[in-house]
């Protein structure tokens, strides 16, 4: 029997003097990964996202932007059971320059989009992440209020 579950979290990035970074956190399995994790009670998936965010990265002072949405889903063995898991990535910029490390990882690092890309190791987060990105920078470039 497969058991099925949602979880939610946010490709999150700071603008520096225009220089854009993403935050990273490593997970105890050794996977570079976003802020993201299960949705509880009646939740919707943007407010899981928000919650993740300053549950996992320390961070309260951030909004998600508007207009994107992206999932992806795995299979993975747990406790005997297979567990199908769908992940909700929204964007979210932080106007807070650092983050805190939670328990539940091991590392976080603040990347370039190049650093950022060669360090997330699985496809679907990976794929998610070049389509944020360049989400991120038509709405930059239209001077759009999302941006800002």
């Amino acid at each position: 029997m497969t058991v099925e579950a949602t979880s939610a979290g946010a490709i999150l990035f700071r603008d520096t003097r225009g220089h854009r970074e993403y935050l990273l956190l490593k997970s105890r399995p050794g996977d570079w990964e976003f802020p993201k994790g299960g949705v509880e009670g009646d939740e919707e998936l943007q407010q899981t996202a928000i919650r993740e965010v300053e549950e996992e990265a320390g961070i309260a002072d951030f909004r998600l932007i508007d207009g994107f949405r992206r999932e992806y889903d795995y299979v993975f063995e747990a406790n005997g059971e297979t567990i199908h898991k769908t992940v909700h990535l929204f964007i979210a910029r932080s106007f807070e320059a650092s983050a805190e490390l939670s328990k539940e990882h091991r590392d976080l690092q603040w990347r370039d989009y190049d650093q950022a890309i060669n360090t997330i190791t699985q496809d679907g987060p990976r794929e998610i992440f070049e389509e944020a990105h360049e989400y991120l920078d038509e709405i930059k470039a239209e001077d759009d209020d999302r941006y800002h």
